[in-house]
Order: structure tokens, then C-alpha cells, then sequence
């Protein structure tokens, strides 16, 4: 019997279509698949003609976990475990023909049987079988090895065993979607404020997925909102570095700040001067780290803090841009990519956060500039910053 290797292709997508610049972004992405392997072993990883491809140095018992890891790295579009063999010689087809029954047999374990086909990319052009040939040769080799099992469906098979004819040969039969994107890290860095909803996380991993580096802060307002309700977003943040990598959430205690604002403004505009105040601190939180934008997961209308005009009113306090990936996205729709992600269940656990404290009854839907600063007349707003600024406990995830 002839050996084989079991390794992993993975497929790049948009990175592809880049021009100059594109080994910076390859490179960037084998290096943050490099760190999310870490984990699992040394592994090599190279990158050839729009593929990666990923050998581990040893045994590995499980692929299921490292394909996990590798398909929710941003810029990888699917990857597949993949047996390696051969050198793509002349005379390599008897060896294919030879694999293809032993990994077919594998899938035939508990005497099933199923309709196939053979789909065969050759990119190494001296090999003397063109792709047709060798999806009909091969097949008819596989039929005839496998009379009552096996039975030919090129429109809607059961099993498409691919072959890819390059270097070596490669036979697979599984492809498992990834997140498409871009590298995190070559987009700039941006702070995502993240509470504790379903939202916000689904911005943080919309902005990432275009290969934004996120720093995160949530504001927190103890005891109006709970020590649960704290670990609920620090939990949040974890299963953000899923898909963003290393993350650093900064916790601002925002409960003398929030008790200000409560006895000074009117309660139909209390929320407005708030995400005022986060903004502002926000943006000073941006710039000690080097970030360019502020990431929100604000949806146009869908609460009365998130009209038009109040977002307006919010932004003007931000010297920087705020980014809001969901902007036209309805709540289903939200949801249902939290769901996806993986942050959804985390989201709805019953811990409020402070957004949710003081809230008016009849908040106004349309305030203006002026009426933002003129609830803010008579306030140090500078001295809040400052007093947010002082108190900030750092998680690294």
C-alpha cells in the first residue's frame, strides 16, 4: 500500500484580487492561521497559487478542531483535509487509482452505498492525463472496483471525490466554508463599544471580517448593572477572538458619570447625553491605542436612540469616524448571524447593562444639536473624560 499524508488545503478568495500589496496581505494571513494553531502543534504552511497549504509535523488523531480553527480565520474562503501523495509523474496514476480505492473503502465502512463523481483540477500541465480523462478513467476504475455500492450521478451526486494534479497529488472529498474577509490586521485598528446585547458583537465581527484589528470597551455602571453582567461581556469579548484574535477589552466604570447625567439632564434626553459621554470616551480610549474609527452596533431606527437624528447628535462628540456595520440590517436578520457566530446565547442572558438603567419612558426621538448641548450646559465635560480615563480595568483575551 502506498502512503499518503493527510494535510489541509486551505482557499483564499478576495485576497486574490489584490495587485502589489498582495503578499502583505498573504503574509498576514499565514501568520494569524500560525497563531490560531498554536494550540494544536507545530504545523508548516506554505502558500502556492491561491491555496495554503497546512502540514503538520506529526500525527494529528483529530482534524475536526484545527479545521474549526483554520476555516474562522478572516481571508480563508474553505479548506478541506486532504490526502497527499505521489509527484505527479507519468506514471503517478496507478497510485491514484490505487488511493482512491483506499479512501473510498473508508467512507464505505458501514456498508453503505452512494451515487459520485470525480472532479479533477490538474494544474501541473506536463501530467499526460488531461482533467476529463481523469475524472472518466478514474471513475469507471472506482465503478468497476465497487459494483454494488457505487453507481455514477454527475448532476447531484452523494460524494465528489476532487483530485487536484499540482507538484504532488491531492485527493479530498470534503470542503467546509469559511468566514471569506480580509486578514485581520491589515485593515487598521478601531474600538468596538461593546455591551452586552446581541448586537454589538455582530458589528465587531463584521469590522473584523474586513480585517480590522478591534480593541473593545464596555461601560460599567455597578451595582445598577451586575458583576454578571460584567463577565457576560468579557465573555462576549472571548468568543470574539474566535474570529478577531488577541483582544484587549477596556472596562469603564461609568457609574458616577451615569448618576451625573441622571440628576442634571431631563429623562427624555438622558440616553443622548450618555452614548454622548461614551463617545467622547471612547475616542480617547482610540487614540491612546492607535485606533482610527469607533465601531457601534447601532441599526437605524431600530430603538429611539438610533434615529437619524440621534446619531447625528452622537457622532458630532467623535473626532474620529464612527463605523456602523449594521446600520441597515433588521433585527432577524442580526440575530440570525449571532446565532451563526456563535455570540447569541451569550447575548440574551438576563444581566442588564448600563444602557438599560434610567431609561425615560418617552425618550425623544429627535433631538437636536442644540438640544444635546444644552443639557450638557453647566457640566465639566472634560473632567468626566478624565475621571472615566483613570478608573480602566484591561482584560487581554
Amino acid at each position: 500500500m502506498f502512503d499518503h499524508q493527510e494535510i489541509i488545503l486551505a482557499r483564499i478568495g478576495e485576497i486574490a484580487l489584490k495587485g502589489l500589496n498582495r503578499g502583505q496581505f498573504e503574509r498576514r494571513l499565514i501568520g494569524n492561521i500560525k497563531r490560531r494553531l498554536q494550540a494544536f502543534g507545530r504545523f508548516a504552511i506554505e502558500q502556492r497559487q491561491s491555496r495554503i497549504w497546512i502540514v503538520p509535523s506529526g500525527e494529528i488523531a483529530d482534524f475536526e478542531p484545527i479545521l474549526a480553527a483554520v476555516t474562522s480565520v478572516f481571508g480563508i474562503v474553505s479548506a478541506s483535509p486532504v490526502w497527499c501523495f505521489g509527484a505527479g509523474q507519468r506514471d503517478d496514476f496507478q497510485v491514484l487509482k490505487t488511493k482512491a480505492v483506499e479512501f473510498i473503502e473508508q467512507h464505505l465502512k458501514d456498508g453503505g452505498s452512494f451515487s459520485f463523481k470525480v472532479e479533477s483540477r490538474r494544474s501541473h500541465k506536463q501530467y499526460p492525463l488531461t482533467s476529463p480523462e481523469i475524472n472518466v478513467l478514474l471513475g469507471a476504475h472506482l465503478l468497476q472496483t465497487f459494483p454494488d455500492q457505487l453507481r455514477v450521478d454527475v448532476h447531484q451526486p452523494d460524494f465528489v471525490l476532487y483530485v487536484e494534479v499540482r507538484e504532488q497529488l491531492y485527493i479530498y472529498n470534503r470542503i467546509i466554508q469559511g468566514h471569506k474577509g480580509l486578514p485581520v490586521g491589515t485593515g487598521g485598528k478601531g474600538v468596538l463599544l461593546l455591551s452586552g446585547g446581541i448586537d454589538s458583537p455582530v458589528a465587531g465581527y463584521m469590522m473584523a471580517s474586513r480585517g480590522m484589528e478591534l480593541e473593545a470597551v464596555y461601560f460599567h455602571a455597578f451595582p445598577f448593572t451586575s458583576d454578571q453582567a460584567k463577565e457576560k461581556v468579557i465573555e462576549l469579548a472571548k468568543q470574539l477572538t474566535a474570529y478577531a484574535g488577541r483582544l484587549r477589552l477596556h472596562i469603564v466604570n461609568f457609574t458616577d458619570i451615569q448618576l451625573t447625567l441622571r440628576d442634571h439632564c431631563p429623562m427624555d434626553m438622558l440616553t443622548i447625553a450618555m452614548r454622548r459621554m461614551m463617545m467622547r470616551i471612547a475616542a480617547r480610549i482610540a487614540e491612546e491605542n492607535g485606533c482610527l474609527a469607533l465601531i457601534t452596533g447601532e441599526s437605524l431606527g431600530q430603538v429611539a436612540s438610533q434615529t437619524l437624528e440621534a446619531l447625528c447628535t452622537t457622532d458630532v462628540v467623535s473626532p474620529i469616524p464612527v463605523f456602523r456595520p449594521l446600520i441597515g440590517l433588521d433585527k432577524d436578520d442580526i440575530t440570525q448571524m449571532a446565532r451563526r457566530i456563535g455570540t447569541y446565547e451569550t447575548s440574551i442572558l438576563p444581566y442588564e447593562d448600563c444602557c438599560t438603567v434610567f431609561v425615560a419612558k418617552h425618550p425623544k426621538t429627535k433631538p437636536s444639536l442644540a438640544d444635546a448641548e444644552a443639557v450638557e450646559n453647566g457640566l465639566d465635560i472634560d473632567a468626566l473624560v478624565a475621571s472615566a480615563l483613570v478608573d480602566i480595568e484591561e482584560v487581554h483575551l
